[in-house]
C-alpha cells in the first residue's frame, strides 16, 4: 500500500508541475494558448485534484478515471506536436491569432516545445497508471 500511495504522490506531482507549468508560460510569460493547448490544459487540470483525492484515500481504481483523461490527453498533444513538425496550412486552429503551428517556447535548442512537454507529461502520467492497474 505504501507503494501504491507514492506512485499516486508522483503522479499527482507530475500533473501539478504540468499545470503550473502552463500556468507560468500564460500568465507569467504571456504566452498565449492556442485551441489545441487548451484542449490539454482540460485533460491535464483535472489529473491534479483526481489522482491527489486518490493519493489521500489511497484508491488504486483511480486509473479508470484517470487513464482515459491521460490517453485523450496524448492524443491531443502529439497530434499538436506533429502539426508543429509538418505544418498543413489548410489545417490550422486559433484562439487570439495564435496558430498551433507556431513554436512560441523551446526549451533545450529547441528539441522541447511546449505541446511534447504536455505530451512528456501524459506519457509519464500514463506509465505510472499502467502500473497501478497491473498491480490492482
Amino acid at each position: 500500500m505504501r507503494r501504491l500511495r507514492a506512485t499516486l504522490v508522483g503522479l499527482t506531482v507530475v500533473a501539478a508541475v504540468a499545470t503550473a507549468g502552463s500556468l507560468w508560460l500564460s500568465l507569467g510569460r504571456g504566452l498565449t494558448p492556442c485551441r489545441l493547448c487548451w484542449y490539454q490544459r482540460i485533460l491535464m487540470y483535472p489529473l491534479v485534484v483526481v489522482l491527489g483525492v486518490a493519493a489521500v484515500e489511497n484508491r488504486p481504481r483511480v486509473w479508470l478515471t484517470a487513464l482515459p483523461l491521460s490517453v485523450a490527453g496524448v492524443a491531443v498533444a502529439a497530434s499538436h506536436s506533429y502539426l508543429q513538425v509538418a505544418p498543413n496550412p489548410a489545417k490550422t486552429c486559433s484562439i487570439g491569432g495564435e496558430s498551433c503551428v507556431r513554436i512560441q517556447y523551446t526549451l533545450l535548442d529547441g528539441l522541447l516545445t511546449i505541446p511534447r512537454l504536455s505530451l512528456a507529461g501524459f506519457l509519464i502520467l500514463i506509465a505510472g497508471l499502467v502500473a497501478i492497474a497491473r498491480v490492482e
